[in-house]
């Protein structure tokens, strides 16, 4: 090798690692920035600048995490204002859906320990036997025009997305489960709104039945009637 190639391979080496360094750096820069934001979100209430924050959640999860932990924030905290966060942005997009265009997902934990559905292909198909506050809600979602599945897992809801091809869809179920099902909506282009579930566990769980409500009615005509919303009395 030459001393003019030897020379112009170090500065080469020299400019890829300023490139990296500075590379790395603003990364660092812009997860400190966002943990600020996040957390002052969070401590006030209010979702400040939440055109950034979505994308740079979305590219730099890990790092604000870490910066959000040392800020005094834990990872529910976190994944709570980030539902909500996409849950304010995909509104309009969700309301401008029409009906026949949604879908909604509830979990299986959400039946009765005694609740005698069957598994189909398409996920647990409800006898509304009063057991749990399931069979009232579906009737009242599907009485909307909205297609319900009650599912074991995530492989059902991709399975019913393809066969389907909704626009739109409720995501009922857990903190993990809600925060998933968005990320995976957004892969694929639907527009998701998350309702996570007041108890949580394997079995017996409780939706936000009124959460779930205000969301279905998002774009449409307010409906009369009662829905009970906590399933029958002990």
């Amino acid at each position: 090798m030459t001393l003019f190639e030897s020379n112009l391979w170090i500065q080469l080496m020299t400019t890829i690692g300023e490139i990296t360094f500075f590379l790395i750096l603003g990364m660092l820069l812009a997860a400190i920035a966002l943990a600020i934001i996040v957390t002052a979100s969070i401590t006030r209430g209010k979702s400040y600048l939440p055109q950034i924050l979505i994308p740079g959640l979305v590219l730099l999860e890990g790092l604000v995490k870490a910066f959000c932990k040392l800020l005094g924030l834990d990872d529910r905290d976190l994944v709570t204002f980030f539902i909500t966060l996409r849950n304010t942005m995909n509104t309009k997009a969700f309301s401008e859906t029409p009906v026949n265009q949604r879908a909604v997902f509830l979990p299986q934990c959400l039946r009765s320990a005694q609740c005698p559905a069957n598994l189909t292909p398409e996920g647990l198909k409800c006898r509304n036997c009063g057991r749990c506050a399931v069979g009232e809600n579906t009737a009242w979602l599907e009485g909307l025009g909205y297609r319900v599945f009650i599912v074991p897992g995530s492989t059902f809801i991709k399975r019913m997305v393809k066969k389907y091809h909704p626009q739109a869809i409720i995501g009922v179920g857990c903190l993990t489960e809600v925060k998933d099902g968005i990320d995976m909506c957004d892969k694929i282009g639907i527009t998701p709104m998350g309702v996570v579930n007041l108890k949580d566990g394997c079995v017996e769980t409780i939706a936000d039945w009124a959460a779930v409500r205000d969301v279905a009615l998002l774009g449409l005509e307010r409906v009369s009637g009662p829905v009970d919303l906590h399933g029958p009395s002990e």
